[in-house]
């Protein structure tokens, strides 16, 4: 039965070991990764949070469809409920609608740009560490 072996610090800390100490450059490449991190993490709550208000506006657009053309609807503005014909309030949720999807496309493109820095502060981080550091999430 052979016994596990235990890797000898050298063969532990990867590419590059007798220059594995975190220099400055370092430091601050895992730092940008963290505060990136956390960005993303925010930046996907705000996307779910904005999707789950076009699927809401959508199924109101769907009901009004079905709405009276000359009875007045309640609408939303702020904490007030207002009463509107039924052209205005689809006119006003249709503007909504708009600048949602201007914030589902703005949201994903920063998320997109931010995960492609991640990307490469990623390689270069494990290029210069290798297994001695843990960049998962």
């Amino acid at each position: 039965m052979m016994q596990p072996r235990m890797l000898s610090r050298d063969e532990e800390s990867g590419p590059g070991s007798e220059e594995n100490e975190v220099r400055r450059e370092d430091q601050e490449k895992i730092n940008r990764f963290s505060r990136l991190h956390q960005r993303e993490t925010l930046l996907e709550e705000q996307l779910k949070a904005k999707q789950k208000d076009k699927e809401d506006l959508e199924e109101i657009s769907t009901e009004l469809e079905l709405a009276d053309e000359d009875e007045l609807v309640p609408y939303k503005i702020g904490d007030s409920f207002f009463q509107l014909p039924l052209a205005d309030a689809q006119s006003m949720l249709e503007t909504s609608t708009e600048q949602i999807d201007a914030d589902v496309s703005k949201l994903e493109d920063s998320l997109g740009e931010l995960r492609e820095e991640l990307q490469q502060l990623k390689v270069a981080l494990y290029a210069r560490f290798g297994r001695s550091i843990n960049l998962e999430t």
